[in-house]
């Protein structure tokens, strides 16, 4: 299948290698020259701009840092995927936006004959890289019966959410409670240190106990109790605390138009921009944990 994949960042990148390895004919573009020149290396075609890209693609998919990007990619009048795409080609976006946008891009695609999706993905970038990533995917159910074979060649787990826009809304829900449960990991974790218990056997006791969650037996903030984790690294790599800022940043304003109160959320995403404005933003979100610890 010949696929336009535009965007070709952290995330991005890794999923394109997936797709080409798995035989597609991909027609790249992103504005780093450096990673398409070593994906044209593995035999993916490099374009002018996403309406190149798309003109002789039998799908889009694009994986994009935030909202106006997508509004830019998608709806620019002179290099905009819509300029370029032949009506009834299947498209996807894959960033993590707000709803409202991603149901709005998808109007303006319908207007020209272009079902289009939003999906989302959950797993970082060693599940991009791996091909283990979840996709929540909002889209008609004809749609999903298209996309789902592709996205399979990226990710494990692809998962119908509903109409366009619900792909967004499992994604900034799953992050919100993410965000708030690794601060709550980092607080039970700095706490047992404080009082004098080893903290990988308190972490030992709260993975086999009812404290137990993602942040805690796979994603430990504390340094040295998983050794896979960013903590055990310096918080290098991962996730980055700046991408989970926006991610709550979409949640508390998508609470914010529903009129739902979402507490904790608000209390996550301004621990996170104090995080950013102390210029620790280009740290994985695990180091949250370094605003509860005693410096030595």
């Amino acid at each position: 299948m010949r696929i336009a994949f535009i965007g070709l960042g952290n995330m991005g990148a890794p999923m394109a290698r997936n797709l080409i390895k798995a035989g597609h004919q991909l027609n790249l573009f992103d504005l780093n020259k450096t990673v398409l020149a070593e994906l044209a290396e593995l035999g993916g075609q490099v374009s002018t701009s996403p309406k190149d890209a798309a003109a002789n693609s039998d799908l889009v998919i694009t994986m994009l840092p935030a909202a106006a990007h997508v509004r830019g990619v998608y709806l620019d009048e002179e290099t905009g995927v819509l300029a370029g795409i032949r009506p009834g080609t299947p498209t996807v976006d894959c960033s993590t936006i707000d709803p409202q946008t991603a149901r709005e891009v998808s109007k303006a695609a319908a207007a020209k004959g272009i079902d289009m999706g939003d999906a989302p993905v959950s797993g970082g970038t060693g599940g991009a890289a791996a091909g283990t990533l979840t996709f929540m995917v909002g889209a008609s159910a004809e749609l999903f019966a298209t996309l789902k074979p592709v996205l399979e060649q990226m990710g494990r787990n692809i998962v119908h959410c509903g109409e366009v826009g619900t792909g967004q809304i499992a994604k900034i829900c799953n992050n919100l409670l993410l965000g708030i449960s690794m601060i709550g990991v980092s607080e039970a974790m700095a706490l047992g240190n404080a009082l004098g218990i080893d903290t990988k056997v308190l972490a030992g006791i709260i993975n086999s106990s009812t404290g137990r969650c993602w942040s805690s037996d796979t994603y430990n903030p504390w340094p040295g109790i998983i050794e896979t984790a960013p903590a055990s690294r310096g918080y290098t790599g991962g996730f980055g605390a700046e991408l989970m800022l926006k991610d709550l940043g979409l949640a508390t304003e998508a609470a914010r138009q529903a009129h739902q109160p979402v507490i904790l959320g608000a209390v996550a995403q301004q621990l996170y921009q104090a995080m950013s404005l102390r210029g620790e933003g280009g740290k994985d979100f695990s180091a949250i944990v370094e605003g509860y610890r005693k410096k030595d």
